[in-house]
């Protein structure tokens, strides 16, 4: 532990009883794990007048995500739509309208799903699972799958280069969060719904380079009878995961993990309460600069707190380098209320992402703005 130093007006503790007419920001490495300074200041970082260069914050509206010609027919990799991407994983929003008349391999990358919207069910070498709103699904690289929805499916989706897996609870204890037990694995049993086509073949989409190959078989490639041992696709609904929580300190993302893997963290941000046991305490997050990490949240359902003008559907990207944390009146709304109604899941990465142009037409223009006074929106941006 490194005894810190402190100079001038500061508050005792992180993010308990600020200095008046100052803000907290967090200037931080490692993603709240390594060396920190707490800095005091007059305004917040984030009340800029304008910002020029590709680096800003943004925010995408998937809402307006229709299901394309590959959604309508069950082509699940072309129902994908990328939003964010770099060396270690990529993130698209998916919308399937159809069963997949073929099944699919990732040899790339191990593949998250969240599902936002839809029921259906998802067939693998393991066996079937039937997934609804709020299942996190879990496919291991090389996983053998095939998609089924009965209701149209919006799917976020999250493939990362290396293996996905459960975070480390520490000194929490192993049933932190949720209890292992909770997650659950396919059994073998009616094997798949899909047909054969007019050849009497089934089709396998072989994803490896970005590039596909299409191999077919004179029988199902997912009729396993049985299977044994420690790697499985996974399934975990958010109803399970049991928030960690303080009375009197405002917790970092971190201790909301839910999946890591090398270059990514995944959290869940769940209904919870706020910290009510102590008037000084922040219940919104503190201001922070991203030194480290790429934060990108996707809103699944709730009320977002911190945040104005976003809803359910919608997903937001803080870049390394450029402040962010609370909006105007968030601090105010906040005071009055005791607990936080959101669900919303977050990617942080650590290589910086790259927009893809194929998700340009969802960005909300002027997101930036969202952080500063009225005064200056009123003003069109200069004081």
């Amino acid at each position: 532990m490194q005894i810190p130093w402190i100079r001038g007006r500061v508050a005792a503790q992180a993010h308990v009883g600020v200095p008046e007419g100052t803000v907290e920001e967090e200037y931080g490495r490692e993603g709240f794990f390594g060396a920190y300074a707490h800095l005091y200041r007059k305004n917040a970082p984030v009340n800029w007048t304008r910002i020029e260069g590709p680096m800003k914050p943004r925010a995408y509206d998937t809402r307006g995500l229709e299901a394309t010609a590959g959604g309508l027919s069950g082509d699940w990799p072309l129902s994908r739509t990328g939003l964010l991407e770099n060396q270690d994983v990529r993130i698209d929003m998916a919308v399937l309208a159809a069963p997949m008349p073929f099944f699919f391999r990732n040899a790339d990358a191990d593949e998250l799903l969240f599902v936002h919207d839809g029921r259906g069910r998802m067939e693998t070498d393991f066996g079937p699972l039937s997934y609804e709103p709020s299942d996190y699904l879990l496919v291991p690289r090389g996983t053998t799958y095939r998609l089924a929805p009965s209701t149209p499916s919006r799917v976020l989706c999250v493939s990362s280069r290396s293996a996905l897996g459960l975070p480390d609870r520490g000194i929490l204890g192993q049933h932190a969060l949720f209890d292992p037990a909770v997650l659950r694995v396919p059994t073998p049993g009616d094997g798949t719904t899909a047909l054969p086509n007019a050849d009497g073949e089934h089709e396998l989409r072989v994803l490896q380079g970005g590039e596909m190959t299409h191999v077919y078989y004179p029988f199902s490639p997912i009729e396993t009878v049985g299977w044994k041992g420690t790697l499985a696709p996974m399934q975990l609904n958010v109803r399970d995961i049991r928030p960690v929580t303080s009375e009197r300190y405002h917790l970092p993302p971190p201790a909301h993990a839910t999946f890591v893997a090398g270059g990514v963290v995944v959290c869940t941000f769940l209904p919870r309460p706020l910290e009510n046991g102590d008037p000084a305490a922040l219940k919104v997050p503190f201001y922070h600069a991203n030194i480290d990490y790429d934060e990108v949240l996707f809103y699944h359902a709730g009320e977002f707190f911190s945040r104005t003008g976003i809803a359910p559907g919608m997903l937001t990207f803080h870049p390394q380098g450029i402040h962010h944390g609370p909006q105007p009146g968030a601090s105010e709304r906040a005071a009055k209320a005791t607990r936080t109604e959101e669900v919303a899941v977050m990617i942080d990465t650590r290589a910086p992402l790259r927009p893809l142009s194929g998700a340009a037409h969802l960005e909300i223009d002027g997101y930036w703005k969202s952080w500063r006074s009225p005064a200056l929106n009123d003003k069109g941006g200069r004081p």
